[in-house]
């Protein structure tokens, strides 16, 4: 007998097979239990009948308690009144571990008990859908840009110096010096660029901002591109074709999934390219015209900002070119105005704020030492970054996108702490 996965059950209709999973949850009617089924790959309803059982397997099935795993064997029959499209016609059931007294029953519980019991949570329906959204759009990543004939690098974690200060990193020591936990690996990037044309690197990134708002965790993951020869327009553009990509490809790939999550399908779907755009200039306007009287020019947005102008917009918006005194020191200044460089930030829609950071990059050795020195930074530190534009400098763009408030979005859960398996956040550290 062939033993398979929830997930392929649409290739075995009609057939005997064994599934190995565990007991989501259960009922039963007179001589019928109805076993709601997990096994990783999806949840599939099993239909017990005594008749066909026997009375020694219907008492094991309704004796089965909540998060029990199990061997369950049984014919594949289309059930067109279920999502999932199939059900399974249980004939034998084998438990393999009992489970008592599992903590997280069907019922309310508080965000700070789901937090603590993070380990079993992640086997709930709706963060197994949020899971599987993150793992589409990480797949989805991969192959845009092996589409696009980028080449994946790993930048290291730990490093001496930072792309925007130390002031929100946090150090450790690294044998007799100081190191860093990586708040990005942009600057290594933009060497790998110098020598492979297009990169990108996926992994892990650390902000020691004491911030609780919904947006922010302390460790998250971040997708960061680097382009030789591609100025800021282009970039744009490449963004963009990215962002629509990894929209279209959960619609495609997890129905089941936004189905479960209640996602309002008709706001993902119009999510193409090209996308609106504003400047920081006009953002500032239209912010005041909104009674936002507390922001002047020079002053970065925060969360409610960004929201006004995302409700502004069905898609996701660029604000472009910046002012210079609130961005990184290593952004290209705009070739018209000495006061703004540039970049920009894409805001997704519905309130879920920046989702991509991007510019293009200084290339000029000369500006970039001056920049260096601008923002009090150690420029032996930087030695090897100013080398990067001392030695066949080239125009390049590049920009971060935030995966987790990029899930966040696409899911339409509200706290980037569900996106997260194991989030990291100002309080928490367990588990």
């Amino acid at each position: 007998m062939k033993t398979i996965t929830i997930k392929e059950m649409a290739d075995h209709v009609g057939e005997e097979v064994r599934i190995g999973g565990w007991l989501a949850n259960k009922r039963s009617s007179g001589k019928i239990a109805f076993l709601q089924l997990r096994d990783g790959s999806g949840f599939v309803q099993g239909v017990v009948v005594k008749d066909v059982v026997g009375e020694e397997i219907f008492q094991t099935a309704r004796g089965i308690t909540q998060e029990t795993s199990l061997y369950v064997t049984g014919e594949v029959v289309v059930d067109e009144r279920s999502s999932f499209g199939y059900e399974l016609q249980i004939n034998d059931v084998k438990v393999i571990k009992e489970a008592v007294d599992y903590p997280i029953t069907p019922k309310n519980h508080g965000t700070e008990f789901l937090m603590d019991n993070r380990h079993l949570w992640l086997r709930s329906r709706k963060q197994h859908a949020v899971m599987k959204i993150r793992n589409e759009i990480i797949r989805a990543t991969y192959e845009f840009f092996h589409m696009n004939g980028f080449t994946k690098i790993d930048p290291p974690i730990l490093t001496g110096s930072s792309p925007e200060g130390t002031s929100d990193l946090f150090e450790t020591k690294y044998f007799d010096e100081d190191a860093y936990l990586s708040q990005s690996g942009q600057l290594y990037m933009e060497a790998a660029a110098m020598a492979l044309g297009k990169v990108f690197s996926f992994g892990p990134t650390f902000r020691a901002e004491k911030s609780s708002t919904r947006r922010h965790l302390i460790e998250f993951w971040m997708i960061e591109p680097e382009m030789a020869f591609v100025e800021h327009e282009e970039s744009l553009e490449i963004q963009e074709q990215y962002v629509t990509h990894l929209v279209q490809s959960v619609l495609q790939n997890c129905p089941l999934e936004l189905e479960r999550l209640d996602r309002d399908l008709s706001k993902l779907e119009k999510i193409k390219a090209p996308f609106p755009r504003i400047s920081y200039d006009e953002a500032i306007e239209f912010l005041h015209e909104q009674g936002f009287d507390d922001i002047k020019w020079g002053d970065d947005f925060g969360a409610p900002h960004e929201t006004a102008i995302a409700e502004h917009h069905d898609m996701p918006v660029f604000i472009v070119n910046y002012p210079i005194g609130i961005k990184p020191f290593y952004m290209q200044p705009h070739p018209e105005r000495d006061d703004v460089v540039l970049c920009a930030d894409l805001i997704a829609p519905e309130g879920y704020g920046e989702v991509i950071g991007g510019s293009e990059r200084i290339y000029d050795y000369e500006l970039m030492k001056q920049r260096i020195k601008e923002h009090n930074l150690d420029e032996d530190a930087y030695e090897w970054y100013l080398e990067l534009s001392k030695y066949g400098a080239v125009p390049h763009s590049g920009f971060g996108l935030g995966l987790e408030r990029t899930v966040a979005w696409i899911s339409g859960v509200e706290h980037v702490r569900e996106t997260s398996p194991f989030p990291r956040l100002l309080n928490r550290l367990y588990p």
